[in-house]
């Protein structure tokens, strides 16, 4: 199967039904469904009923993030996470408020590089609240001219609070480094001009434009009936669907990350020195993401990792120590993150560097391998059996994907990952040249380490 097959979809409880169809795309033996439907407009609500459960979440997952954005509209997604609250042709912010809170549930949002999801976490008796709300805030946000000014005041502290984070901000100031100029190196947040640049008619045309029904996804998990969930969203969304659309699975072929620093120093007047190393790693279509999941938990994972035992439990020099993966449509990262006394971050570069080298040496023993199956194996399960988790997984694989692969699917991939296929990882993404960002208490580049400075020259 080519990549292109694979983001695409295929038969077999995966790809795309014609519009108007609805596919039953797992049965299980406790009696729950998963299915979807293809509306005319291009929006696709699939449901994961749970047999047993009290709760229901819904969330509207939409294909837009800050990598959607132009410079001088950065943190325009953002942006609109904040302002889809603030009002709509039905509700007032307070209304909105009052109403999930009077039946005790949860509504919010979050932006992402690549999409937008806003969510409501309710009692399965008030699914078509839920519902309502969420699409409600979606389709008929008011964006009034005293909201965007109001709320331009609460992004820009924001903005702040990330600057205040050191390593809130050092994971921005790495993707700037690793990926350049691509749209995918900028951060969620945007900047402090381009949001304090942004008008109302700007975030309007952005809203209309890139909020439409075929880059939308409907996902429910709990206590919910499919048919139930179609009828709510009809009544709650039926003006946005007349139109006819084709939804929008993917963002393949655009430009592959062109980064150009390798090492990118922000000074703070800080206790600690926050440091991230990494290489690019793989995008989310690629079916060695199970592999890369295995060696991510093996490498800084977990308290049983490489990292956590050399550079914390054999040596004291960091309490936060961790590695993490991010995959995107056409791009990827694999990143360390440390954080040390000032003092200690040539060493810290040291051990670091070592483990790296080793591990793409060696790749990983029988025991390392077991275990990091086993953080992937438990992470997933445990998942399953709540139902918000299960709404976000339900929601994202149906968005970058358009399939949905069981529990089970992905238990079986995660065993047939094997040792071999875990070192031939290593050494390719390992042995690549290493990006670098700090963010402490040195005044100039030449200020940090030697062992830093040789180890990205």
């Amino acid at each position: 199967m080519t990549r292109r097959q694979q983001a695409a979809g295929t038969p077999g409880g995966r790809g795309l039904s014609r519009p108007g169809h609805t596919t039953v795309l797992q049965r299980r033996a406790d009696g729950g469904e998963v299915r979807r439907t293809v509306l005319a407009s291009g929006l696709r609500v699939i449901t994961d009923e749970i047999p047993g459960v009290c709760s229901a979440a819904v969330g509207m997952w939409v294909g837009v993030g800050s990598r959607d954005e132009r410079p001088p509209v950065a943190g325009a997604a953002h942006y609109l996470e904040h302002l889809l609250f603030k009002g709509t042709a039905r509700r007032s912010a307070a209304q909105i408020a009052e109403e999930i809170d009077t039946v005790g549930g949860e509504l919010n949002a979050f932006t992402a590089k690549d999409h937008t999801c806003y969510y409501a976490h309710v009692l399965d008796g008030d699914l078509d609240l839920g519902v309502d709300l969420v699409c409600d805030v979606l389709a008929d946000a008011r964006l009034h001219p005293a909201d965007v000014d109001l709320e331009r005041g609460v992004l820009l502290e924001e903005i702040a609070i990330r600057d205040d984070d050191p390593e809130d901000l050092l994971h921005d100031e790495f993707a700037a480094a690793l990926l350049g100029s691509h749209p995918l190196g900028r951060p969620v947040l945007g900047t402090e001009s381009s949001v304090a640049g942004m008008g109302r008619d700007a975030l309007h045309r952005f809203y209309r434009r890139r909020y439409t029904p075929e880059r939308m996804v409907l996902a429910t998990a709990g206590n919910v009936a499919h048919g139930d969930v179609l009828r709510a969203v009809e009544r709650s969304f039926g003006h946005r669907l007349h139109r006819a659309g084709q939804p929008v699975t993917s963002r393949r072929g655009r430009a592959r990350p062109t980064g150009t620093h390798r090492l990118v120093l922000r000074t703070d007047d800080s206790e600690q020195a926050h440091l991230m190393l990494g290489v690019r790693g793989l995008d989310r279509h690629d079916e060695r993401r199970y592999a890369l999941g295995v060696l991510d938990a093996a490498l800084g994972g977990g308290m049983s990792s490489r990292l956590f035992q050399q550079v914390r439990e054999q040596r004291g020099l960091a309490y936060s120590v961790y590695s993490a993966t991010a995959g995107y449509a056409d791009a990827g990262m694999l990143s360390v993150y440390a954080g040390c006394g000032p003092e200690r971050l040539g060493q810290v570069v040291a051990v670091v560097s070592s483990v790296l080298a080793d591990m793409a040496a060696g790749g990983l023993t029988d025991a390392e391998l077991a275990r990091g199956k086993g953080q992937l194996r438990g992470a997933l399960v445990l998942g399953a059996e709540d139902t918000g988790s299960r709404m976000m997984r339900l929601g994202a694989s149906e968005l970058h994907h358009a399939e949905h692969r069981t529990v089970e699917q992905v238990l079986e991939r995660i065993d047939a990952v094997t040792g071999e296929q875990v070192a031939a990882l290593a050494r390719q993404l390992l042995r690549r040249r290493l990006t670098a960002a700090v963010v402490g208490p040195y005044p100039h580049a030449d200020d940090l380490p030697a062992e830093l400075r040789e180890l990205i020259a």
